[in-house]
């Protein structure tokens, strides 16, 4: 098993799943130039794993997902932790799981992607309603495109900090057939071979903004 630093430098070699929303622009926290300044080497990415709700995201995971086996003993769930999943054609293209899936009725192998949100503003709720946030789901897109696993379910835990100091938490499922967004991946492919290619000739890309 790789250690976290051997993963943390094999992550600089190519384009993960937190990378891919920058790429298309859907990254409310960093545009797709600020990552490509990353992956030249221009500067350093900021180190976030001591910000307070990065730490709670990553304590909270395996629990999460020993909680999701229990409610869906439909699926045998496996995790391993720093490990790197490349793309067998394009080997700049990797994933990182937070827990592979299989159907233990038709042996369907799927994606569990787990997330921590704290909803702080009524806007920000809104983007869980009835829907993925678009930098959320572009970051499943890519992980289907690298393995090739057929549907992914997304656990997502909305923490929500009342008035009296009390702690309210809603989780919420969503559930994504490969076979309804294959557009939506070869899109994504496409822009990743272009920005892997800008990379590589060190030439800047065109900035591309998120939507407001």
């Amino acid at each position: 098993m790789p250690t976290r630093e051997e993963w943390l430098e094999e992550r600089k070699k190519g384009i993960g799943g937190s990378d891919a929303a920058a790429i298309v622009g859907m990254n409310p926290y960093k545009t797709n130039v600020q990552l490509w300044k990353e992956k030249t080497g221009l500067v350093e990415a900021e180190d976030i794993s001591e910000k307070p709700f990065v730490k709670y995201g990553t304590l909270a995971e395996e629990h999460l997902r020993a909680i999701f086996a229990l409610d869906y003993p439909i699926y045998e769930v496996e995790h391993e932790e720093n490990s790197i999943i490349k793309h067998p054609k394009y080997d700049f293209l990797f994933a990182s799981l937070d827990g592979k899936l299989r159907n233990k009725e038709t042996g369907e192998l799927g994606i569990l992607e787990i997330k921590t949100s704290n909803i702080l503003t009524s806007q920000h709720k809104e983007k869980w309603d009835n829907r993925i946030p678009q930098n959320y789901y572009i970051q499943i897109l890519h992980y289907m495109l690298v393995t090739g696993r057929t549907f992914a379910i997304l656990k997502a835990q909305l923490r929500y900090e009342l008035p009296n100091n009390e702690i309210y938490h809603q989780t919420k499922h969503y559930y994504i057939k490969k076979e309804d967004v294959e557009d939506d991946i070869n899109y994504l492919l496409g822009e990743e071979i272009k920005f892997w290619e800008y990379v590589q000739s060190k030439k800047e890309p065109p900035l591309k903004l998120p939507s407001v």
